[in-house]
């Protein structure tokens, strides 16, 4: 077993006109987002990780050095799968062939990804016998991934891969991606501008701003994170892990957060399944004491650790669930309801949750 379990990364220099200097250590696991307007450095620094640019710095994978003062080892001795922006299938195979070229690219290693297991993973069975010009833009999207996949890398490499993809074959690819991340493996590391997509598969986040790293933590800690922007969006939201522990007959759906239980309605999964929830801050309200009678399904029992002041109008709330449970999770009301409530740092409180989304995990 490997006593080092992470990626580290450090380069600096210029890449034309642009300068980089960034530096960051990741677990060697599940999905790690480099995230960050146009222009930040994404791209750089995953062709850098894949020796498609010789940046002067520092890539160890685990216990292997990739690059440093002394070595720069060749693109092509590097275990990674790339994905790009746009699938770059031969036109003349049919899918079946493009997924067997990924295997003989990797040659004698050892087939720990079977060709049986990525065609069900990425849901290719009907498609198998096609060509290319025959299929959508997010089934060769997949195509692409399972060709990357089957060429049993140490490390998958993921630039921006749903930003050429309208709206719904987002919504009908993302499932697929959910289902990479949770049943293999293998770390990922997936560049993207898009939140909702990071919010949706990454476990790490890498926050990239003008070429430097503005943060690199857990996903859950960085988007409640005071001192980064994520939490002052319209559409902020706190990231929890959880396992169903019952599921009701009326389609109410039991899920346990650290010892607390989430009611979630229209999620009827196996007991045992683990789950991403989604709280976003605006379906978190306040109360001093529990309603009588409510349509609202979650009542939390919470302490305030932080106030902050977002606008004119309104503030963030920081709270952390109160007697056992361990998460925290943020309630975005306004400053006449704070200053109604009297509110202040300590203080316990009910916190009431109006919506919950739920996303199927499995262990990673």
């Amino acid at each position: 077993m490997e006593k080092n379990q992470n990626i580290e990364v450090q380069l600096k220099g210029p890449l034309g006109q642009f300068s980089l200097d960034v530096a960051f250590t990741v677990p060697m696991k599940g999905v790690t987002a480099l995230f960050g307007p146009s222009g930040c450095g994404k791209t750089s620094v995953l062709r850098s990780i894949a020796g498609l640019h010789k940046i002067p710095g520092r890539i160890v994978i685990g216990t292997d050095v990739w690059q440093d003062k002394k070595r720069f080892l060749a693109p092509h001795k590097r275990s990674v799968g790339y994905v790009f922006q746009e699938p770059s299938l031969f036109s003349h195979l049919s899918v079946h062939d493009n997924l067997v070229f990924g295997l003989r690219r990797a040659g004698e290693e050892k087939h720990l990804i079977a060709f049986d297991e990525v065609v069900q993973l990425l849901g290719l069975e009907k498609l198998i016998h096609r060509r290319p010009e025959h299929l959508s833009g997010g089934e060769r999207q997949r195509v692409s991934i399972g060709r990357a996949l089957l060429s049993q890398p140490r490390l998958l490499l993921m630039d921006e891969p749903l930003s050429a993809l309208d709206k719904q074959a987002k919504e009908e690819i993302l499932p697929y991606f959910e289902r990479l991340a949770n049943h293999l493996s293998l770390p990922i590391i997936l560049v993207s501008h898009d939140l909702s997509e990071v919010e949706r598969l990454a476990d790490h986040l890498v926050s990239l701003q003008q070429g430097r790293v503005r943060s690199s933590s857990a996903l859950s800690d960085a988007l409640i994170d005071p001192h980064l922007p994520f939490i002052q969006s319209q559409d902020s939201a706190a990231i929890l892990s959880g396992t169903v522990k019952q599921v009701h007959k009326d389609g109410i759906t039991v899920v346990d957060v650290s010892g607390q239980e989430i009611l979630c309605p229209g999620h009827p999964l196996p007991t045992g399944t683990r789950v991403r929830m989604r709280i976003a801050a605006r379906d978190v309200s306040l109360t001093r004491q529990q309603p009588q009678q409510s349509s609202i399904l979650n009542f939390l029992p919470v302490r305030i650790t932080q106030i902050h002041e977002l606008n004119e109008a309104e503030v963030n709330v920081h709270l952390a669930a109160a007697e056992h449970a361990a998460f925290e999770f943020v309630a975005r009301i306004t400053k006449r309801s704070a200053h109604s409530l009297q509110l202040a740092p300590q203080e316990k409180l009910i916190a009431q949750i109006k919506s919950v989304s739920l996303t199927e995990l499995v262990t990673r």
